[in-house]
């Protein structure tokens, strides 16, 4: 399963929360991230976010999205998500620690 943002979200991400304005890390996690996600563990499939066709992401917006996908789902197996970007690499890099910084916090809660 694949969700590319720039195809299918934006191709210009904005800052964390939704009130801060169109196209938010926290909007993008509720409309198509969890559900995937979701989705993807429901027919044993492995999830794989494209990054690679943006403007450019803010650490927030990344943060928020992924970080927030493991808070809200409470769900270590965020952990398998594949994320790909040719254009920045480091990017995939920064998103799989959001991720792993989330479940690390996950085992100390409970």
């Amino acid at each position: 399963m694949l969700i590319n943002i720039a195809r299918e979200y934006t191709k210009t991400p904005g800052g964390r929360y939704c009130k801060e304005g169109n196209f938010s890390g926290e909007d993008f996690r509720k409309r198509l991230l969890v559900p995937r996600f979701r989705e993807s563990i429901q027919k044993g499939e492995n999830l794989k976010v494209v990054l690679d066709g943006g403007y450019g992401y803010a650490s927030s917006f990344l943060e928020e999205a992924f970080g927030g996908l493991v808070r809200d789902t409470k769900d270590a197996r965020a952990g398998d998500i594949e994320i790909i970007s040719a254009e920045e690499p480091r990017l995939a890099g920064a998103v799989k620690g959001y991720i792993n910084d989330a479940i690390a916090r996950l085992s100390d809660t409970v």
